[in-house]
This record gives structure tokens, sequence and C-alpha cells, in this order.
């Protein structure tokens, strides 16, 4: 049986990627200033929200739709946006970061920082909590109007702290092995999830949740073979892992194969495994 987490291990390939993407980072870049600017603005969103309810009550309710649906949105950006080239502009952009940046600085044989200007290569560009917060507004709006001012304010919340959430599990997946990490419900199951979406192998068809891997269980696309509950609270158990998926795993750990079947838009795969990978 296998464990996690295994031995880190970067192959020359990566290693040498790493290099370069870091000496291409701005010499002014700073990774707090980064971060700073996405807690201390998002904090403050919710809590300029939470200042104007009246009595919600029922209107917290609204939390769960949200959620459920914010949770569909992420799994279904990262499986067909993020893993998926389409030639326009603003999504181009975002697959040229993930798939051609983020998933050749990350394996999972090596997944974490070491510095906090590798910030840059874990967490979303600012513009995208600008954007969240034009759409989160124009959604709010709508739902106060047809709906109530509570309902708005909370919909708006809702958006914004599962950003911060997503962000906040995203670092902990790529933070140096600790105590938190390893035992601390939710974190340590997205942690394991995640690490084994950084398999080259695996990574355009399986694990696309990175908050709670609710739709890859709903979608199937998880690599446990569990029920929602035990999916959720999985933690680092790896024996759980699809048999079908094992070989597929093992053989792109390989620093040969990666050199000769990894390209910077993902693995070359035989049609056999292209069809287990679907199912």
């Amino acid at each position: 049986m296998t464990t996690f987490p295994q031995p880190v291990h970067m192959s020359p390939r990566q290693e040498k990627f790493r290099l370069e993407y870091k000496n291409q980072i701005s010499p002014i870049y700073n990774g707090l200033v980064h971060i700073g600017f996405i807690y201390v603005f998002g904090l403050l969103l919710i809590f300029y929200c939470s200042q104007h309810l009246e009595n919600p009550t029922l209107a917290w309710l609204t939390i769960i739709p949200v959620a459920v649906t914010g949770n569909l949105i992420e799994w279904a950006m990262h499986k067909y946006v993020m893993h998926r080239l389409i030639d326009v502009f603003a999504l181009r952009s975002i697959y040229d970061r993930h798939t051609r940046q983020h998933h050749q600085y990350f394996t999972d044989t090596d997944y974490t920082i070491d510095t906090t200007r590798e910030f840059r290569i874990v967490f979303f560009p600012w513009r995208v909590l600008t954007v969240l917060v034009v759409t989160g507004t124009l959604f709010g709006y709508i739902a106060s109007q047809l709906i109530n001012a509570n309902t708005g304010y909370i919909l708006f919340m809702t958006m914004i702290a599962h950003y911060l959430i997503y962000e906040t599990f995203h670092y902990c997946c790529h933070v140096q092995e600790n105590w938190f990490v390893r035992n601390m419900p939710f974190i340590n199951t997205i942690r394991r999830h995640h690490a084994s979406h950084h398999n080259l192998g695996i990574m355009m068809h399986k694990n696309m949740n990175l908050s709670f891997p609710i739709f890859d269980w709903v979608m199937g696309t998880s690599d446990v073979k569990r029920s929602l509950l035990g999916t959720l609270f999985n933690g680092y158990d790896e024996t759980h892992i699809d048999p079908k998926l094992k070989p597929i795993i093992e053989k792109f750990k390989s620093e040969k194969v990666q050199d000769e079947k990894v390209s910077l838009d993902g693995p070359i795969l035989t049609s056999e495994e292209s069809v287990t990978l679907e199912k």
C-alpha cells in the first residue's frame, strides 16, 4: 500500500521549469502584499455586507444553493477552462497560467513551495477577485430585487467567502508538510486530493475540485471510489484510489515518461489510458 505524503522528488524537467519561472517573476513582486490584498479586501467586503443585514433569519439559507452552485462552477471551470484550451484572450490566459505553468511547476512528487515569492504560482492574480466582485454585485442586486436585500447581501458574502476558502485550501495544498495540513479535516482531504491531481498522467481528468470535492464525487472524477462522506473525510488515506488509475499514476511518476510523454499542454496518453480516464 502506498502512503501519503510520499518522499519529495523533483525531476530535472521540473527543476528546470521552476528555475525559469522564478527568473521571470518581477523583482517588485511581493507575495505577502499579493495575498494581503486578497484577504484584507475580501474580508472587508464580507464585513461591509454583514453590517447591512437586518434580521436575516431565513435569508441565511441562501448560503446553501450559492455554495453548491459555486462548487459546481469551481469544478467546471477547472475541467473545461483551466485544462481545456479555449482560444479567447481571457480564457486562453487562464489555461496558460494553469496547465502550462502551474502544472509544470508542481507535480505529485514535488508539490510544495519554499518562499513567499512562490505565492505568484499558487494564488490567483488580484484581478480575479475584482471580476468576482463585479459578478457578485450583479447577482446580489438581482437577488435583492427579486427577494430582498438580505438575500442579496448574503449571496455576495457567500461568493466572496467561497473564493477565500478556495485560495486558503489551495495554499494548504502547496505549503510544506506540517501538523495542521496533516490533521485538519477537509484540509488533509483536499491536500491529498490535489496532490494526486498534479500527477502528470491524470491531471486533465481527475480531482477538479479545490475546496470540497463534492462535484468530483457527483461527476465521477474523483480518484477515490467512496461514498460522499467518505470522499469528503478521506484525509490522507490512499487505500480507496481507483485501481484502474494506479498504473497511469505510477507510469507518469517516471522521469523518462515525463520527458517523453508530457508537453506543456499535458500528457500524451494511449487510447486505452484515455478511455480509462474518461470513465
